[in-house]
């Protein structure tokens, strides 16, 4: 498989990415992965011992391991005031309740076709949502893509705790803390071209870009690569999920899966498509210009789309119309109100300290798939609540990789 530039450049100046051909098929190791894991026992106990179990190795189908953080369950209301003490949606998986979900400590990289968490590694990037799913479903029952679920419960869990993760949001470095920074990636050089990539190696920032802000937390949520997060997705603007961590089980998510779910006013799912489903609507006219450009204004919460981001017929609709808004600025139309799901799931800011530069990116026509945490080239405007729901499922580009999460099948 190659990846070619198209010619085309999105809005802010980086070129548009398409992959053709085929991808080579991944080969496999001869050993037998009893051998393998046998090798990675002793580290296993030396990890567990070192972090008093919140950190372990976690095996795969041909033995290798990955590097994770354990998170025990806790209810909505440990998180959010006035929510209801029932489990965190992160916990609940086909009907059972999870005592713990297991998180890729690093981003990942992708070895045998298979996702790992590994320290001091380029990340994996430039691939799509359904790439990253696979490598990840790849390694066996239990293994699947981040979902929208656990990325929220653990920025619930931050902002309660007062840990919200900084990062590579700065070429490099934290844009407030400069001296601050992480080990560049291999051929990444100190700067600030459009083009030019800025990656860090896994982990290797200060321990206050961890979610916990210790050595055993989650490394790497806010800034240099987007983490594509599974469960979640707008189509014409209608807000979609795959309700509880369902997500979690390897199901349906595909253009036209029956499992996908809209939101009515009162917080409850139904079918896409219900007439006064949640929806993130402009609040400005659109365009039917079918060049890549920003429509100003931002959004809105609301039952109908008013106001759609591109008005024109073109057939490819990848690199039309755009905007973005603070995320802590998101407010609803008048009369409608915000469903507390939508702040548990992260669609809605929640009421706290949630201001923290988050943003989200949008064009609110076609079926958009999503990312969360930002990258390197964000500067102050990044944040852990970044959400990204611009693009189609095939988009790719060097800022955006993602991390595979365990639960016990």
């Amino acid at each position: 498989m190659e990846i070619i530039k198209t010619g085309q450049r999105d809005d802010l100046g980086f070129p548009v990415l398409k992959k053709v051909g085929q991808p080579e098929p991944a080969v496999l190791p001869s050993e037998d992965p009893a051998a393998v894991r046998a090798r990675y026992e002793g580290a296993k106990f030396t990890l567990e011992a070192a972090s008093g179990g919140k950190n372990t190795l976690l095996f795969d189908d041909l033995g290798y391991p990955s590097v994770m953080v354990r998170i025990p369950m806790f209810l909505w209301s440990d998180v959010l005031e006035g929510a209801p003490e029932e489990p965190c949606s992160a916990f609940v998986v086909g009907g059972r309740t999870l005592d713990s979900i297991w998180i890729s400590k690093y981003e990942n990289v992708i070895e045998y076709g298979r996702a790992y968490s590994l320290p001091g590694r380029d990340p994996a990037h430039t691939l799509t949502i359904d790439e990253a799913r696979k490598a990840c479903t790849a390694k066996g029952p239990g293994w699947h893509l981040l979902t929208n679920a656990e990325w929220c419960a653990i920025m619930h869990w931050c902002v309660r705790n007062g840990t919200v993760p900084r990062g590579n949001a700065s070429f490099g470095g934290e844009p407030e803390r400069p001296w601050d920074r992480g080990v560049l990636s291999a051929g990444q050089k100190r700067g600030r071209g459009t083009e030019e990539e800025m990656r860090t190696l896994t982990g290797s920032g200060p321990d206050r870009w961890n979610h916990d802000g210790g050595p055993w937390g989650i490394a790497d949520l806010n800034g240099d690569v987007w983490n594509w997060v599974s469960g979640i997705r707008t189509v014409d603007g209608e807000l979609q999920f795959i309700p509880d961590n369902d997500s979690a089980l390897n199901v349906d998510e595909g253009p036209e899966s029956p499992l996908w779910r809209a939101v009515l006013p009162d917080g409850s799912f139904t079918v896409p498509g219900t007439p006064g489903t949640m929806k993130y609507d402009g609040t400005a006219p659109g365009t039917d210009s079918p060049e890549d450009i920003g429509v100003r204004g931002g959004y809105r919460l609301n039952t109908a789309l008013e106001y759609p981001n591109y008005t024109g017929s073109e057939a490819d609709i990848a690199h039309r119309a755009y905007g973005w808004c603070f995320f802590s600025s998101l407010n609803p139309a008048e009369g409608v109100g915000v469903p507390p799901i939508l702040q548990r799931l992260g669609a809605m800011p929640a009421p706290g300290e949630y201001k923290d530069g988050s943003i989200l990116f949008l064009r609110n026509y076609g079926e958009r798939v999503a990312a969360r945490g930002g990258s390197w080239f964000d500067g102050k405007f990044g944040g852990a609540w970044d959400l990204y729901l611009r693009e189609t499922r095939a988009f790719i580009y060097p800022d955006i990789g993602f991390r595979a999460a365990w639960i016990e099948p």
